[in-house]
């Protein structure tokens, strides 16, 4: 796959909150159940996409098409 999310990181706490930084800097704390189905989710899927998806930090496929549409190379109308 091009363009793999990369740079993530999690550390969890004794009282189990995950906190996900990307880049050193901190994106993202579950808490709760959402923690908890996070570490279930780890073992399952690539951990790098999981926190890029639980963040919104992530491509979605359509840069190049929007790149690319005529609206968006400056003309006027």
């Amino acid at each position: 796959m091009l363009n793999q999310p990369n740079g993530f990181k999690y550390t969890i706490a004794e009282n189990g909150d995950v906190t996900i930084s990307h880049h050193g800097r901190s994106a993202a704390t579950l808490r709760g159940s959402s923690a908890r189905k996070f570490r279930d989710d780890l073992e399952a899927a690539d951990p790098q996409e999981l926190m890029a998806r639980l963040t919104g930090n992530y491509k979605r496929g359509n840069e190049r098409t929007a790149k690319n549409h005529p609206r968006n190379f400056g003309q006027c109308r």
